[in-house]
């Protein structure tokens, strides 16, 4: 059949166009979330909560393991407690109050987080990324920095707030050989890299805040972060499995952590547009200069 009329023409060119350019996107959404994605749904199983393969309970009835073949969440020891709360009466109770419950010795309430209750995922990594004890407790955001205490001292300090009141998620560990870093990529373009940029070294944001760069991070913190949403980044439970996360742990420990840089030179990560204009600027620069080579030759 011949397309002889410019209007059919123009419509089957349309239509090729957009299917290169609208497929990757399809493709990309599929790989990412699966067929039987659902953002909303919060009770699928192995997301983050004792609604898991393997769920382990104390005697009284507490949980203090739960998970799968992807991720295992695990409670501190109790017997952390005791050094847990001389360290916090040390080194956080001067603002988050004697009882964790946010309100310090002049007893202003509402001043500072109420720590009772967020689970020890929370509190592990706000200790061991080096965020606190912080510098300053009035800055708008508190950076990543070389920890003050030690991670069994972060790992002591989470036992004992979350024997004020056992809370999740609990501390996470990653079993990363079950992970797929190409999905990983697809996920971590699609939840991370509007924030964090696609190259992982975070960016500005709005009213003087910013994501963090995601570089020389353990595993079990970017789980952390992704299943508690610390400052302004979003909570990942219940869209997220823990095979998705476990995925995206492996693409940021990896991938970013290591980049390939399949191209030659990564010119610092600074992303397709910027390194476009650097190649650009050099490569015009350098073809102004051999024509004006010849020019003078002549």
């Amino acid at each position: 059949m011949k397309l002889t009329s410019p209007l059919v023409r123009r419509a089957a060119l349309w239509s090729v166009a957009g299917f290169f350019v609208l497929a990757p996107g399809a493709i990309f959404v599929g790989a990412a979330h699966g067929a039987n994605y659902n953002p909303t749904e919060t009770s699928r199983r192995n997301s983050g909560t004792p609604n898991s393969s393997i769920v382990v309970k104390n005697k009284a009835g507490t949980v203090i393991e739960y998970g799968n073949k992807y991720i295992t969440y695990t409670a501190p020891p109790a017997k952390l407690d005791n050094l847990g709360e001389a360290l916090y009466m040390e080194n956080c109770a001067s603002c988050h109050g004697n009882q964790a419950d946010g309100v310090p010795a002049n007893g202003t309430t509402g001043a500072y987080p109420d720590l009772v209750g967020l689970g020890p995922a929370t509190i592990d990594f706000w200790v061991d990324s080096g965020r606190m004890p912080a510098t300053d407790p009035r800055a708008i955001e508190a950076p990543r920095r070389l920890p003050r205490l030690t991670p069994n001292q972060a790992l002591a300090i989470a036992a004992w707030v979350n024997s004020l009141a056992p809370s999740l998620p609990l501390i996470p560990s990653p079993n990363l050989a079950n992970a797929n870093v190409s999905d990983g990529a697809a996920l971590f373009a699609l939840n991370c890299a509007s924030c964090h940029t696609i190259e992982g070294d975070g960016d500005a944001l709005a009213s003087s805040t910013f994501s963090p760069s995601l570089r020389h991070i353990p595993a079990f913190q970017v789980v952390e972060a992704i299943r508690t949403g610390p400052a302004n980044m979003p909570r990942f439970t219940g869209n997220l499995s823990d095979q998705q996360v476990d995925d995206v742990t492996q693409y940021v420990t990896t991938e970013i952590e290591h980049p390939n840089n399949p191209g030659g030179f990564g010119l610092g990560g600074l992303g397709p547009v910027a390194e476009g204009f650097v190649g650009l600027l050099l490569g015009v620069g350098v073809l102004v200069l051999v024509c004006y080579w010849i020019g003078e030759r002549q």
